[in-house]
């Protein structure tokens, strides 16, 4: 039996139609189920629901041989024991730095003055400013994001944009641009080695459905 990590909402809707390229289908939608576990129209193969930032540690340690993550939750994680065969093409958006409209970002980043910036992608955000040579004070929150320069909690804020709508309501703007963000299949390292011959087909299989829809 393979496990397959995933996270309720856009990466599940965005990921089904891949899996039905695959000939996979899943018994069950976790959006109208109480299941964490969910069979599939392959006998050999069953999902487990998990939130979007747990999907690295359940592979990493081997409750699931394959999942799906964002490469946002990977650079958080850091992807030990992982190995990343195949951008899904999924999930798009953008990793950025959004201040408030007339903050002058620019200025305050060549002057090297220290900036309070909010963001729950912590790791990434430290790594960023660290490249420019920013002090930085790093604010953890884990939602509502855009009210922290709102607030005067933070000046500005690292967080994922895709339309840029909820920025623009709340008088942000994107400054700077950190990482195009996709999700990526993740697959267990060892279990790599020890199941490859389980594996590599549902592998192939996925990436092949990735060059057909981009096709």
């Amino acid at each position: 039996m393979i496990t397959l990590a995933l996270s309720k909402g856009r990466i599940f809707e965005e990921t089904v139609p891949l899996l039905a390229r695959a000939g996979i289908v899943p018994a069950e939608d976790p959006e109208k189920s109480r299941k964490l576990m969910i069979g599939t129209s392959d006998p050999q193969l069953r999902i487990v629901v998990v939130r979007a930032s747990d999907v690295p540690t359940y592979v990493q340690y081997g409750a699931a041989e394959i999942g799906v993550a964002g490469k946002d939750v990977l650079i958080e994680h850091g992807g030990d024991g992982l190995y990343v065969p195949v951008d899904l093409g999924i999930g798009r958006c953008r990793l950025c730095v959004a201040a408030p409209r007339g903050f002058d970002y620019a200025s305050a980043v060549r002057r090297g003055a220290r900036l309070r910036i909010a963001t729950k992608y912590v790791q990434a955000a430290r790594d960023h400013f660290a490249s420019k040579g920013v002090h930085v004070d790093l604010i953890k929150l884990y939602g509502s994001m855009e009210l922290a320069p709102l607030a005067g909690l933070a000046d500005a804020i690292v967080d994922l944009v895709s339309s840029g709508s909820t920025l623009k309501a709340n008088n942000l703007v994107e400054v700077e641009e950190i990482a195009p963000i996709s999700s990526r299949l993740i697959v267990n390292q060892a279990s790599l080695k020890t199941r490859r011959e389980a594996l590599m087909p549902l592998i192939d299989k996925l990436e092949a459905a990735v060059a057909a829809a981009a096709a």
